[in-house]
């Protein structure tokens, strides 16, 4: 006997109350693998170059305006207290470390225009970032300045990870999953900067230098450290070197840098020498 027409069934791939429970977590994790990947063949992508850094760095001119109110405010009390005195150290030292934003966008800028002067748009490398704000925010920023699109693999977050709005519309992501975002962050990327950053930003580039160090990689990738000073006082490498836990070698995995121009030098003539001169190949590098 027929069923009536009044009854009408939901497809499981259209049950929203489904796709959302735990047992269909497999599915928005593939999710997260292919749509991408369709994207990114839209586009055209097939190489990126990748900015890690601190969400909490700040542009020069915010760093300069808060902390020319703080001293403002400063200037009216008689006797500070010790919060606002805390609250002045800060905003120097924001200020401090708003160069690595500026010189972020920078980089970012002159790698942007450097890949938009070639003819062939599939020798294009395009700038890559978390697509929040701070260093990621100057990244995108930067390419944008230069007439480029940029991409954004932003994730959500309770806090810190608010989009910034620089990044290209078409290829910019909101993943659910932190190894998949590290996924498309590492499977196109063809160099990697890493300006200083937190937890997040160390995640990011240990995680990446174990996959080259332990060659789950096909490929070389130039990874620089930018900021030596921070670098150096924060991962101390040569007491790892002292105690054995990774050899010299491992030490050639990356390079460190101070200046847009040196960095800029470097990249180029590496990216030439890697990709501009040997024919593409298909694999992007994770074995």
């Amino acid at each position: 006997m027929p069923l009536k027409n009044s009854i009408s069934f939901q497809k499981s791939y259209e049950n929203i109350s489904f796709l959302k429970s735990p047992p269909a977590r497999l599915i928005r994790v593939l999710c997260e693998l292919i749509e991408p990947e369709v994207r990114f063949r839209q586009q055209h992508i097939r190489d990126t170059i990748v900015f890690f850094g601190s969400a909490r760095t700040m542009p020069r001119e915010v760093a300069e305006r808060k902390l020319k109110n703080i001293k403002a405010r400063l200037a009216q009390k008689t006797r500070p207290s010790s919060v606002f005195k805390i609250l002045y150290k800060r905003a120097q030292h924001e200020l401090m470390m708003s160069r690595y934003y500026e010189e972020a966008s920078q980089l970012a800028e002159k790698l942007t225009t450097w890949s938009q002067e070639m003819h062939d748009p599939s020798n294009r490398f395009i700038v890559c970032s978390g697509g929040g704000p701070g260093i990621m925010e100057a990244a995108n920023k930067g390419a944008q300045k230069a007439g480029g699109p940029s991409i954004g693999l932003n994730i959500s977050l309770p806090a810190e990870q608010i989009p910034n709005p620089y990044q290209t519309h078409e290829i910019s992501f909101e993943f659910h999953y932190f190894f998949i975002r590290k996924f498309w962050f590492f499977y196109l990327a063809k160099a990697l900067v890493v300006f200083p950053g937190g937890f997040g930003t160390l995640d990011e580039l240990f995680e990446l230098l174990t996959l080259v160090q332990t060659r789950k990689s096909r490929k070389y990738m130039p990874i620089i450290l930018y900021g030596k000073g921070y670098w150096n006082e924060v991962l101390n490498f040569q007491a790892m070197l002292k105690w054995g836990t990774i050899y010299r070698e491992d030490l050639k995995l990356f390079r460190f840098f101070d200046d847009v121009d040196s960095a800029f030098k470097y990249l180029t003539f590496e990216l030439t020498k890697l990709y501009l001169h040997k024919p593409k190949k298909e694999n992007q590098g994770i074995n």
